[in-house]
């Protein structure tokens, strides 16, 4: 193949490329902020914050072994992560937990666009993950999982206030 054709496909290639960098990144994070939220959780939720570690861990091994698949170099954890908020006792760490999974959602949203096949299908099992974990976290739902946090910048953006 040549020409505009071999373009778009390499074009589809470096934009999946890139999404799965990013879920990688989000992931590498989660982790990390699971390690806060199990620190500071009440005992009667460590199993439920140890079980989202977990999933997490076992989705950055994923993703890692899909970058490497794609051609790329996976990009490294930090060795520390800002977080959106001071975690001080289990109120917060439930929060923090909540904001972990939107922020993924939102991340593998953008995977499930740019993705085909086996692994858009594991992106859209993973935003679903996400979802349901963020919704046990925080006690109610969200219409459209994965997009929470860009509605939020939009209205922001809208009305002057981001």
């Amino acid at each position: 193949m040549s020409g505009p054709g071999r373009a778009r496909v390499e074009a589809k290639a470096s934009a999946e490329l890139k999404a799965v960098q990013a879920a990688l990144g989000a992931e590498h994070a989660a982790v990390y902020g699971y390690g806060v939220v199990g620190g500071k959780i009440v005992e009667a939720r460590r199993t439920e914050a140890r079980a989202a570690y977990d999933a997490h861990r076992a989705r950055r091994d994923e993703l890692t072994r899909d970058v490497r698949d794609l051609g790329g170099k996976p990009a490294p954890a930090a060795a520390a992560y800002a977080l959106p908020f001071p975690v001080t006792d289990s109120e917060s760490a439930v929060r923090l937990a909540a904001e972990l999974e939107d922020r993924v959602a939102g991340v593998y949203s953008d995977l499930v666009r740019a993705a085909d096949g086996g692994r858009r299908r594991a992106a859209a099992g993973a935003l679903r993950e996400a979802a349901v974990r963020a919704v046990r976290w925080r006690g109610e739902s969200v219409a459209f999982p994965g997009l929470a946090e860009r509605s939020a910048t939009s209205t922001a953006s809208a009305t002057g206030t981001g």
